[in-house]
């Protein structure tokens, strides 16, 4: 089984998430059982959306404790000189425009802060490759070309 790759990052966020989502829980399970007075009809409705909120929430803390039961938190720098999970590279695309991308793990990935799973194609494009390499990525807009310019 692949280990789930994090960095210490992405590591502390999931830590994080999973705490609030504890907190979430406390919270639900406590209003729950202030209204959960059964009228008439049967259970109250607001009990009823509380609990299928709680079982959303609940699907999230197993999915987590999940990717911590086989988890592997990158450590060191990443190297400078191979493009790896954890490297922040710069490329030029198609050379025109230039962008700064963090390769991380499928679970840290969220292209709006340009953290790009080392598993998306240009992710899978990217590791390996080295300063001033140059790789084509089939994109929605055609292919792009890609130069790399820099890893830190």
């Amino acid at each position: 089984m692949t280990k789930n790759q994090l960095t210490q990052e992405g590591y502390d966020q999931l830590v994080a998430e999973l705490k609030n989502l504890n907190q979430k829980s406390d919270q639900i399970i406590n209003r729950i059982e202030e209204v959960a007075q059964p009228d008439e009809s049967g259970e109250d409705s607001l009990a009823s959306q509380l609990k299928a909120e709680l079982e959303v929430i609940n699907t999230k803390i197993a999915d987590i404790e999940a990717v911590f039961e086989n988890l592997e938190i990158i450590t060191g720098k990443p190297s400078s000189s191979i493009v790896s999970v954890g490297s922040k590279v710069k490329v030029k695309i198609s050379g025109n425009s230039e962008r700064e991308f963090q390769i991380v793990s499928e679970l840290e990935a969220n292209p709006a802060l340009n953290k790009i799973s080392s598993l998306s194609p240009l992710g899978v494009a990217m590791v390996g490759h080295k300063v001033k390499d140059e790789f084509e990525v089939n994109a929605p807009v055609g292919k792009l070309k890609y130069k790399i310019l820099s890893i830190n």
